[in-house]
């Protein structure tokens, strides 16, 4: 059925006058205005009061509604213009490191996301114990900043394998280095910037540091502790001391014949063989878990609770423990990174790992099959970070080259989006011109819209992310709960 109202008459017309005539007229200002206006406005405080207690009620009950309502979950307060495009805002790199074809190792963002630091090495295999490389660090916000002239330069006689700037105090950066000592810089002191080291002892490790990591010490809140982990099969934690000593305080060994079997994963030599750590990642929400990818191709879930000693023979000033709890399914060569997320619900508890093999493996800790692989290149890929505000999205680090059957774009410089696309990357980036490797990238936890990147041609880029990547959308988490369980079921 329908209705309609019978026809609507209507006429136009329109009226102009034919003089007109402007006038103007200003009051003298008074005395007795002034101080009318000054005088203190009278209320009825009774009668506000009244109003009030009235209204009391209605309102506690509305900010209730308002206090426990979901409408807005996921959304936060964006106060930067909307920009939708992926920037270079940097291309920073130091000739010097350059000159002797050096490659960037490692980025790292301080604590107050203004100033990023790269270490200068050799990634591509050989021995460069002996050959000079450099740390250099860059404040973003510094007037005048030159791209190619590092605010500070710290001469390394050692290849830099890895950094991390100190989570809380700006000016501490931990690196460790190609002949397995570990490092601790002051960047506020030019002169001496080395406060801490740990020498070459018996504790020290006998193959290059590939991650360093700081950890808060639960014994004396002012100090904390490194991590360390090497391809000698050491995870190692190392504690300040006043002599400018780094000193082993505890430590743990991957054996091959203490990593838990499963029927689905033969491909691992067991024996009393040391099994090489790349990398390592820590749960966000049971700070004794973390995930570590080795060189035999697999990620190993561990433990710091771990108590069962481990079968090493080397000496060491304290007994190493054997850490594994859980093999993951293998990737098709050595896993170089690893990265728990920030945001799933325990229940789920997600970390991803990359390799050698190209691929992007999403796994859950409670089973060894993954939830998802993504074949993201056909060369190596050597970083995987999950990003600090969007639980759908990771960025991965690849190696030269591009591939038709996933999809990719020519690009080093993977930025994904579970949100859009669970089988190809959202944007490709280019790092740097010909086959290049990208080595290394992190997101800027502060500025949460700069990710810096360092490639094999010893330049470090930092890219500005657009909106779409930085800003959560409403339910995300969810979301990666719902992806996660259906591809499981």
């Amino acid at each position: 059925k329908s209705c309609q109202t019978g026809k609507i008459s209507t006429a136009e017309t329109a009226v102009q006058s034919h003089t007109s005539r402007d006038a103007g007229v200003q009051t003298d200002q008074s005395k007795d205005a002034v101080q009318d206006f000054q005088q203190e406005v009278q209320v009825d405080y009774t009668s506000l009061l009244s109003f009030l207690q009235r209204v009391e009620d209605a309102v506690i009950k509305e900010l209730n509604k308002n206090w426990k309502s979901r409408a807005f979950d996921g959304f936060e307060v964006n106060w930067t213009d909307q920009n939708e495009t992926v920037l270079c805002l940097h291309t920073l790199s130091y000739p010097e490191a350059q000159d002797q074809n050096l490659q960037v190792t490692s980025v790292s963002w301080n604590a107050t996301g203004s100033v990023v630091a790269c270490s200068y090495g050799r990634l591509d295999g050989g021995d460069w114990s002996t050959e000079k490389s450099y740390v250099c660090t860059w404040n973003l916000d510094r007037r005048g900043l030159n791209p190619q002239r590092p605010d500070l330069v710290v001469d390394v006689p050692s290849s830099v394998m890895c950094l991390a700037f100190h989570p809380s105090q700006p000016s501490l950066i931990a690196g460790g280095l190609f002949g397995g000592e570990l490092v601790v810089w002051d960047t506020s002191r030019t002169e001496d910037p080395v406060i801490w080291r740990t020498g070459m002892t018996d504790d020290t490790h006998t193959d290059p540091v590939y991650q360093v990591n700081w950890l808060p010490d639960t014994k004396h809140r002012n100090h904390a502790r490194l991590l360390s982990v090497s391809t000698d099969g050491k995870i190692l934690v190392w504690r300040e001391e006043r002599d400018g000593r780094l000193a082993l305080a505890e430590g743990f060994a991957m054996v091959a014949q203490q990593i838990p079997r499963s029927t689905q994963l033969k491909k691992f030599a067991w024996g009393e063989a040391a099994v090489g750590v790349t990398s390592l990642s820590f749960s966000h929400f049971d700070p004794r878990v973390f995930v570590v990818g080795v060189e035999g191709g697999y990620s190993l879930k561990c433990s710091t609770a771990a108590e069962t000693l481990a079968l090493h023979r080397a000496g060491s000033s304290v007994p190493l423990r054997a850490p594994a709890e859980l093999a993951f399914s293998p990737h098709g060569g050595p896993v170089y990174s690893v990265s728990c997320s920030p945001f799933h619900r325990q229940v789920l508890n997600l970390f991803l790992s990359c390799g050698t093999d190209g691929q992007v493996h999403l796994h859950s800790m409670l089973q060894t099959q993954p939830l998802v692989s993504l074949q993201l290149s056909e060369k190596y890929l050597f970083c995987v970070r999950w990003s600090p505000v969007r639980p759908l999205v990771f960025a991965a680090a690849s190696g030269e080259g591009n591939c038709n059957k996933c999809f990719c774009f020519i690009g080093d410089v993977h930025l994904f989006d579970f949100g859009k696309s669970s089988q190809k990357p959202a944007v490709s980036i280019k790092q740097a011109a010909g086959e290049c490797p990208v080595y290394c990238l992190e997101f800027n936890i502060k500025q949460t819209r700069l990710l810096a990147a360092g490639d094999a041609t010893g330049t470090v880029k930092v890219w500005q992310l657009s909106s779409d990547f930085t800003e959560q959308g409403p339910r995300e988490m969810n979301r990666l709960e719902q992806l996660a369980s259906e591809i499981t079921d």
